[in-house]
């Protein structure tokens, strides 16, 4: 797979002795976790996903810290296929990282303001941490400035940026109760760009990856819901795929921590599961390539950190309301939610005409078919 452009990632993670093998592995990747966002070959095989991304020129990355706990880097630096170094230095190329950086002080805003110079309108901008607004953003300094002057001008070089962890989506746990420092996320900032937002304490990093990847080499965001969230990864709530939906079908719920239901892998809906409200991939795109290591994976329910309305507004253990789910246990299988509208009486009433024709003529013919030949005419007795 030659390429005359040194600056493309398959040329960089070659000269990296990165092996064809872990290329297409971490393609595989990929596509596990966006195979819609990354749908860049008609067949969307693993060795054309391997070539379109390949030949892609590496995306400039400026990651960029707020109010935040690190946690979405920290999850970065975990993962595994492939591991942090060649995610960060052969795959993309981050350009400016605090947390990850030799600089410190006046040699790290330098090291900002020539990455920014030297990729400007070409950059991928990654924000992580809420920005305080309140008394003028004054609860939030960085090099001698503050937080929400430091956003605005590296947003006005930046391609696209990427909100990642629910606290740059939307403010995060600094926002919840009174919210002191005014905190609030980045596109409640920033109007004139592309904006993509990844909620999650904290999201998935391959969600991340996915979505530079497809801007880099398509040019475009991937689709987008109302609240800015990738379809790919969004677009589904954690209960259509949970391990423990079986146990909900079936009424076998968890009461208590620790009690013979919980040690047996039951549903923990009625220990606040947020699962039937919660937009995200956790079920099926594991963090780390390590199965279970979720909160329901490992027996603590799911807070709905993806979700504005629900994450540290919601108390952990109160149970969420299922719309068209009962709360108890079902008869045979839990009721299908249709957002997109419902079945009118009128519908209804139609459906019963024609189906009780049909049963109608079902029952004649049956009787013609029983009738001997020269025997009783058709309705006497």
């Amino acid at each position: 797979m030659a390429h005359s452009d040194s600056r493309t990632i398959e040329n960089h993670l070659r000269m990296s002795g990165v092996s064809r093998r872990d290329f297409v592995r971490l393609c595989s990747a990929l596509m596990v976790t966006a195979p819609a966002g990354l749908a860049l070959t008609s067949t969307n095989s693993v060795d054309e996903l391997a070539k379109a991304v390949g030949h892609t020129p590496r995306p400039s990355v400026i990651w960029l810290h707020f109010q935040e706990c690190t946690g979405c880097t920290e999850t970065l630096l975990r993962t595994s296929a492939p591991d942090v170094g060649h995610l960060i230095l052969d795959v993309i190329s981050l350009d400016y990282h605090e947390t990850l950086m030799a600089a410190a002080g006046d040699q790290a805003e330098q090291a900002l303001h020539a990455a920014m110079q030297k990729n400007s309108g070409r950059y991928v901008l990654v924000a992580e941490g809420s920005i305080p607004l309140k008394d003028n953003g004054g609860y939030l300094e960085l090099g001698r400035r503050r937080g929400l002057e430091v956003l605005k001008e590296a947003a006005s070089g930046a391609a696209a940026i990427v909100a990642i962890g629910s606290c740059a989506s939307w403010g995060g746990v600094q926002s919840s109760g009174e919210n002191p420092t005014g905190a609030v996320g980045v596109d409640s900032i920033i109007k004139d760009k592309p904006i993509i937002n990844l909620p999650g304490c904290p999201p998935n990093p391959y969600t991340l990856l996915a979505v530079v990847l497809e801007y880099a080499t398509m040019g475009r965001i991937p689709a987008l819901d109302s609240l800015k969230r990738p379809l790919f990864a969004y677009s589904r709530v954690i209960h259509d795929n949970c391990p423990r939906r079986a146990h909900f079908d079936a009424g076998r719920f968890a009461q208590a921590f620790g009690d013979d239901g919980h040690r047996q892998g039951w549903c923990l809906f009625k220990l606040g599961c947020k699962g039937p409200l919660t937009h995200g991939a956790c079920a099926t795109r594991h963090f780390n390539e390590v199965p279970d290591v979720w909160p329901i994976g490992i027996g603590a329910p799911c807070v709905g950190c993806t979700e504005k309305a629900v994450a540290f507004t919601m108390p952990v253990f109160q149970t969420v309301d299922l719309h068209s789910i009962p709360a108890t246990a079902p008869d045979t299988y839990a009721p299908i939610y249709t957002p997109q509208g419902h079945i009118s009486s009128a519908a209804t009433g139609l459906a019963g005409l024609i189906g009780g024709a049909l049963v109608g003529a079902g029952i004649m013919a049956s009787r013609r078919l029983r009738t001997p030949e020269g025997g009783e005419k058709p309705g006497e007795e």
